[in-house]
């Protein structure tokens, strides 16, 4: 199959969309929480930027999709906007099912350049998704809340799987119809696309963070106490190895990322073990 063809166009939209699962997020089975997993899930404050980003992602991504001419790239992406437009109305159904406090969340803007944002939002989606594989199975085994919770957000990353396996077949896609497809240029768009989505994830939830409410604050470290900088990288690139594999070989799939990680797990490799915990590099501190 020929990367930018009408066949490599309806592979990857078909698969998209033939893969979509129907729920609503108010009659999933939410679990009664005991008093401790009540407070732990209370005291998780990115709840307010988790909620921001699922709105305005489903605003973008619906936005876009009003943009593109194509009926089947058209199709596939309006969906995704709607799955995204969900992922937000299930963290509100967690919220307030759960009594956990946030403030009144400002309205969504939606950008004027709109093209540009939706591809800078899936490259975005590419760096978390991969992290958030990892930090899933890790808050998992910790058995930190009960399975029915993990039962209910396991598809959804699945969900986040399929957005980015689909994305990175639609920016390849279309550098090639508009004649730059030719791999090494490809390979410095990527590059430059994962820089900028990183130096974003840096400013959300990095120690510019002023209200002391990032990511790398209250992920990992809320989890586990015990975990080293060689475990998360192995855990994340087991899981994207996990939620990948149930994709048809001829798509496309993010490969950067894992191959930086792995990169960085084989050098962690060659270090001698002092047995490093979590707050030695930085996790549940806002260092790493």
């Amino acid at each position: 199959m020929k990367l930018g063809s009408v066949e490599h166009k309806e592979l990857f939209c078909r698969s998209f969309m033939e893969s979509y699962r129907e729920y609503e997020p108010e009659y999933l089975p939410w679990p009664k929480l005991d008093n401790t997993a009540l407070s732990l899930l209370r005291s998780i404050p990115f709840w307010e930027k988790a909620m921001d980003m699922e709105r305005e992602a489903g605003a973008l991504v619906s936005g876009y999709a009003a943009t593109v001419s194509d009926p089947v790239l058209q199709e596939a992406i309006a969906l995704q906007g709607r799955e995204e437009s969900r992922h937000a109305c299930l963290l509100n159904t967690l919220v307030n099912r759960y009594s956990i406090e946030i403030q009144e969340r400002p309205s969504v803007q939606i950008p004027q350049n709109i093209e540009p944002a939706f591809t800078s939002f899936g490259f975005g989606e590419c760096l978390d998704s991969f992290f958030a594989f990892g930090l899933f199975a890790i808050a998992r085994e910790a058995g930190i809340f009960p399975e029915q919770i993990f039962t209910i957000f396991d598809p959804i990353l699945d969900e986040e799987a399929r957005h980015i396996v689909f994305f990175v077949n639609w920016f390849t896609y279309m550098q090639v119809h508009r004649g730059q497809g030719f791999l090494p240029l490809r390979g410095v768009k990527t590059l430059w696309h994962y820089s900028k989505a990183l130096s974003t994830l840096v400013a959300t939830f990095g120690n510019s963070d002023s209200d002391g409410t990032g990511f790398t604050a209250t992920s990992a470290g809320v989890f586990t106490q015990d975990l080293t900088l060689e475990k998360f990288f192995t855990v994340c690139l087991q899981e994207n190895k996990h939620r990948m594999s149930k994709y048809d070989s001829r798509l496309l799939q993010p490969r950067l990322i894992p191959r930086l990680s792995n990169i960085a797990l084989r050098t962690l490799q060659l270090i001698p073990k002092r047995k490093p915990q979590a707050r030695d590099w930085g996790l549940g501190t806002g260092d790493w």
